[in-house]
């Protein structure tokens, strides 16, 4: 069976992945077809998740130590799952978060070993950059991997993060317009704790405003809209993320090809892909807020019209 990836990358503002869980129906009939690499921001859709059998869901940080040949992917089974939250999360906030925990537990036979609360608040601000891009900062990241250490020296080898974010999405994203403001804060946190402890992890932002919002928004992002936690699908997801090996699994080499958005290629894994000739697929009904296309990277790229059409490829 083939290996691919499909990658769209978080905060740049996809027509399609951009959102939540917009890009799951896509990434599971491809899936379907052959073992597919998915970063979280494809599958993770608040309460849902578009995670498959035949998908390994792969953090950003080690998705490009991956494709620069220093990490092996080696599929694991029933995780035993850590999950962080922020000492900033109120307690009527955080109980919510503790029922969704045993929620999953009970539906879903997910093993979620414990939870552990940072001593200190982290400090989480976000924002849209000059290029429109979603990015943000964290004042205080050792915190997290101090709270982190402590799950993995009781047995956990997956870790959830949950930090306070003091605003929510606005309402240009509501209605299916503009880029997700606080994916690209979530990449910089998941990032650090895959960089530390080399092990799946994945972020979920806790707003302190859980009300069910009434007003009908673009179906894009829907599944954020009726639910007060988003911490299910990446639960679901570190289920069975494979774990980060030297020398076992899959390596970059097994790579078939890589599936991204027209105009986001200047990411590691395509470059990467494309200096090992392995076939890159560029979606053109998927645009970005970025202008990083194949003829400006002069990279050889299968500029494929739809995902639909991408079908009869793989």
């Amino acid at each position: 069976m083939k290996l691919g990836a499909f990658i769209i990358p978080t905060g740049i503002g996809a027509s399609i992945g951009g959102f939540a869980g917009d890009a799951s129906k896509w990434a599971r009939k491809i899936a379907k077809k052959t073992k597919l690499i998915v970063n979280p921001n494809v599958v993770n859709a608040a309460c849902f998740s578009g995670i498959s059998d035949n998908m390994l869901y792969v953090e950003g940080y080690t998705l490009d130590e991956f494709f620069k040949g220093n990490a092996n992917l080696q599929e694991a089974f029933n995780n035993k799952i850590g999950v962080v939250f922020d000492k900033a999360i109120p307690t009527d906030i955080l109980n919510i978060h503790i029922n969704t925990i045993n929620a999953v537990k009970t539906v879903y036979d997910i093993d979620i070993l414990d939870y552990e609360i940072t001593e200190d608040e982290v400090g989480v601000n976000f924002y849209i950059d000059n290029s429109g891009i979603s990015t943000g900062n964290i004042k205080n990241l050792e915190t997290l991997k101090n709270t982190a250490q402590k799950l993995i020296n009781k047995g956990c080898n997956a870790i959830a993060i949950v930090c306070h974010f003091h605003e929510e999405q606005g309402d240009e994203y509501s209605n299916g317009v503009g880029v997700d403001p606080v994916g690209g804060v979530e990449a910089i946190i998941s990032h650090y704790i895959s960089k530390e402890f080399k092990i799946p992890c994945a972020h979920a932002p806790a707003f302190s405003n859980v009300e069910i919002s009434t007003k009908l928004v673009d179906s894009r992002c829907s599944a954020e809209y009726i639910t007060p936690t988003y911490l299910p699908c990446i639960l679901l997801g570190l289920n069975n993320a494979p774990q980060i090996s030297n020398t076992k699994g899959y390596s970059v080499e097994d790579i078939d090809f890589v599936i991204v958005p027209y105009n986001a290629l200047g990411g590691i894994p395509v470059l990467e892909a494309a200096r090992r000739n392995k076939r890159i697929f560029a979606i053109a009904e998927n645009h970005t807020v970025l202008n990083v296309t194949s003829k400006k990277l002069g990279i050889k790229c299968d500029i494929i019209k739809t995902y639909e059409d991408l079908l009869e490829h793989i």
